[in-house]
C-alpha cells in the first residue's frame, strides 16, 4: 500500500510552513504528521543538498506519494526540479503538485506539463536577459556611465587617509560606511 508524503518548503526563518500543510488537507489528502517534512532552506539550493529533503528520500519507498503545493518547493530551477522528478520517478514515487492541479509530475501528462513550464520560465529568463542588454546599450548610447561611482576626494576620502595605520575593515567600522566603499577610496588617494 502506497503512502503519502508532504515536502513542505520555505525559504527564510521568518516564513512558515503552515499554509502549505493545511493546503494539502483542504485538497483531500491526509497525510500522517510524521510524513510531513518542513524545511527552511532557500530554493536556490538543488534539492539534493538539502538536509530535509535527504531524510525525505530515506524514508520513501516505491510505490509511494510525494506532495508538494507549488512547484517552487522542489527548486527554483527547471533543470533541479525535472532532475528532482525523475530521481524521484526512477525510485517508483510519484509526485504531485497542487498548483498545477494535482497532477502527478512522474506520469506523461505530468512531464509535458514541466517541460512546457520549464520552456515558458527559459523564455521568460531570455527575453529579461534581452531586456536588460537592450537597456545597457541605450545607457552607453546616451553617455550615462555604469557602474560604481567614481570615488572622488571628499572627507570621507581625507578620513579614510587618514587612517591609513588601521585595516580598511577597521575604517569601515570606524566610519560606518561599507567595506567597498573604503576600498574605492582607498584606491582613488593611492592612486593620487
Amino acid at each position: 500500500m502506497s503512502r503519502t508524503f508532504l515536502y513542505a518548503r520555505v525559504s527564510t526563518s521568518g516564513q512558515f510552513t503552515e499554509n502549505q500543510t493545511q493546503e494539502v488537507k483542504a485538497a483531500g489528502f491526509d497525510v500522517q504528521a510524521s510524513r510531513v517534512i518542513e524545511e527552511t532552506i532557500s530554493g536556490s539550493v538543488a534539492a539534493k543538498e538539502r538536509p530535509g529533503f535527504q531524510k525525505l528520500l530515506d524514508r520513501m519507498e516505491s510505490g509511494d506519494v510525494l506532495i508538494v503545493t507549488k512547484l517552487d518547493r522542489l527548486g527554483r530551477n527547471a533543470m533541479d526540479v525535472r532532475q528532482t522528478v525523475e530521481h524521484l520517478a526512477a525510485n517508483g514515487i510519484r509526485v504531485h503538485c497542487l498548483a498545477l492541479g494535482g497532477v502527478d509530475l512522474t506520469s506523461p501528462a505530468g512531464k509535458m506539463t514541466m517541460q512546457v513550464l520549464g520552456a515558458v520560465a527559459e523564455f521568460e529568463r531570455d527575453l529579461l536577459i534581452e531586456r536588460t542588454q537592450q537597456g545597457l546599450m541605450r545607457a552607453k548610447a546616451e553617455g550615462k556611465k555604469l557602474g560604481r561611482p567614481e570615488a572622488t576626494v571628499t572627507t570621507t576620502s581625507v578620513q579614510i587617509q587618514k587612517s591609513y595605520n588601521k585595516t580598511q575593515a577597521q575604517v569601515a567600522a570606524d566610519l560606518g560606511i561599507g567595506i567597498a566603499t573604503v576600498k574605492r577610496h582607498w584606491n582613488k588617494t593611492n592612486a593620487l
